[in-house]
């Protein structure tokens, strides 16, 4: 039966709700079937195992409205359930346009954050027509589904809510899409991984201070970063080229990147990196944890040494972009369903390219500029942005 066919039809709503236990739906619509009623619509929700199970159904035919209700509270009772049973017309009311999905991610996620952001999508002209939690570990994550207001405006009233309250939050537009095949890239040093793997390599070098400090004026968006590359990468010159095989060795993998990398291809999504780093580095990496695309700027080594220069494309910040749309066409992933994670400054025309720019404990001027921001050190955040569950991701684990 359609919208338009239930919009005047004579409904009740029933509502069961008690302790939990296996039966109580297939027991609840036994009971309504004796009366020949239409199943307009149904919600169900099982927290800290006490269920909440609403079914609004057509009222019966025949006058037997009154005897209906009496069977169904003494079913409840029978089960030391309770039972609500309320007389109306049609189905819920239409939903607005303008849907997104609004993700909240907090550690911990405080009534008072909530409540916060609630009244901000409120206040934005939104109305909130479901809430759903994500994910209760490695962050308490949920998910609001939000109508009345266009997705552009309501991500901006949020963002800066969001900032103030100290919770990360990101609207997409509802939709099929969100479902669809992903393309996933990232920024590896700082974002993939722990380290800066020049400041690794520097280490080796006698020169991590200098090359430190050259790092964190390029990401903060105060040099020019090829200059900062080759400035860098100069001060490398002479180093034995066995160092490589010793700074695959120390490179740590950020909390929850093999989870993240390991859910979403389970899921069929493609993932890649791009990295103002070095493919003696990155190709390790996309061997190791299956990646489907990886480009980095490349050492040169000549006659078993590092020349201090680097060869071939210069991997920047346009390049990054780039590489973003190359992947994304090898991949055959519209751009718009693109996910880019980074958190430098070299990362923000990747992120402003992509379907969804994710700025993961990046700088400020990163965060001020992404389309979303996560700020707790667990790289399997983000699949809770995309809508995947933490079931789902338990379910990756064993696949």
């Amino acid at each position: 039966m359609s919208a338009s066919q239930t919009s005047d039809v004579p409904t009740l709503l029933v509502k069961i709700f008690g302790k939990d236990r296996p039966g109580i739906t297939a027991g609840l619509f036994d009971t309504l079937a004796a009366y020949s009623v239409d199943v307009v619509d149904i919600e169900q929700v099982v927290t800290r195992g006490r269920i909440v199970l609403c079914a609004l159904v057509t009222k019966p035919a025949g006058g037997s409205e009154g005897e209906l209700r009496a069977t169904v509270h003494s079913w409840a009772e029978s089960l030391k359930l309770q039972a609500e049973i309320l007389s109306g017309t049609g189905d819920n009311r239409p939903r607005g346009s303008g849907r997104s999905h609004v993700t909240v991610l907090g550690h911990p996620l405080t009534a008072e954050s909530t409540a916060t952001i609630a009244a901000r999508i409120t206040a934005a002209g939104g109305n909130i027509d479901r809430i759903f939690r994500l994910a209760k570990y490695p962050v308490t994550a949920v998910e609001f589904a939000v109508s009345g207001v266009e997705t552009e405006p309501l991500r901006t009233a949020l963002a800066l809510t969001a900032a103030q309250i100290g919770v990360d939050v990101a609207v997409v537009s509802a939709g099929l899409h969100r479902r669809a095949q992903r393309l996933v890239v990232m920024d590896v040093d700082s974002t993939l991984i722990q380290d800066e793997v020049i400041e690794l390599f520097a280490a080796h070098a006698g020169c991590e201070a200098e090359v430190a400090e050259v790092t964190e004026r390029a990401m903060r968006g105060e040099l020019d970063f090829e200059q900062s590359l080759h400035a860098r990468v100069a001060l490398l010159e002479g180093l034995d080229a066995s160092v490589v095989d010793k700074v695959r060795s120390e490179v740590r993998l950020t909390p929850g990147a093999r989870t993240l990398i390991r859910t979403l291809k389970t899921l069929g999504y493609q993932v890649g990196v791009v990295s103002g780093g070095f493919t003696q580095v990155t190709d390790d990496l996309r061997e190791r944890l299956g990646l489907d695309f990886a480009s980095a700027n490349t050492l040169e080594i000549v006659d078993g040494k590092l020349t201090g220069k680097v060869t071939g494309e210069i991997v920047d910040r346009a390049g990054k972009a780039r590489l973003l749309r190359r992947f994304a066409a090898e991949a055959g992933v519209p751009l718009a369903q693109t996910v880019a994670i980074g958190d430098g400054a070299n990362d923000l025309d990747m992120l402003n390219a992509a379907g969804l720019g994710v700025a993961f404990n990046a700088k400020p001027v990163v965060r001020e500029a992404a389309h979303t921001a996560v700020n707790v050190p667990f790289l399997d955040a983000v699949l809770y942005l995309l809508g995947i569950t933490r079931e789902e991701v338990e379910a990756a684990d064993l696949a």
